[in-house]
């Protein structure tokens, strides 16, 4: 199990919710060496795992939305796995709504969407995917409901998520 100080999650909590939730997230990294693979992936459980995708998400869509977030590896952990489901659990239904969609559009073009690209094809993606455009922009609209639902949900599920010591 991750382990984390007490001291050091309410330090975070009173710095707010997305440091609260990076402070979890940051131990789930430590613990597979920056470097979530097939071979240290059980390292983590379910939980772990959704709160770990809520962050790759949150930061590949506010830096360049879904197409970065496929074309730089996140398209299978976030859509091949229970992901949707988890964030729903969660409390983030609208959250969970939106990825939903957003795989629909994954699983019909995914081998486009995954393919080797040079740097103008990858800027080309942009326009041939703007169907992700209105995806982005309502996480745009929902993020900081949805992130404080999570938040809360880790909150008063502490033992899923980490070792409190």
């Amino acid at each position: 199990m991750i382990l984390i100080p007490e001291q050091t999650i309410i330090d975070a909590a009173e710095k707010g919710m997305d440091e609260f939730l990076r402070t979890f997230t940051d131990a789930y990294l430590e613990a597979v060496d920056n470097d979530l693979n097939a071979s240290n992936m059980e390292k983590l459980n379910g939980y772990q795992h959704a709160l770990l995708a809520h962050r790759f998400f949150q930061g590949e869509i506010n830096e360049g939305g879904f197409v970065q977030l496929i074309q730089n590896g996140y398209g299978s952990y976030l859509f091949d796995n229970p992901t949707a489901k988890a964030w729903r659990l969660f409390g983030a239904a609208k959250l969970s709504k939106l990825l939903y969609k957003a795989k629909e559009i994954y699983d019909k073009h995914r081998a486009e969407l995954e393919r080797e690209t040079t740097d103008e094809q990858f800027m080309e993606m942009y326009v041939e995917f703007e169907q992700f455009d209105d995806l982005e922009e309502e996480f745009f609209l929902i993020e900081e409901e949805e992130t404080s639902a999570i938040a809360r949900f880790v909150d008063e599920h502490l033992a899923d998520f980490a070792e409190i010591v």
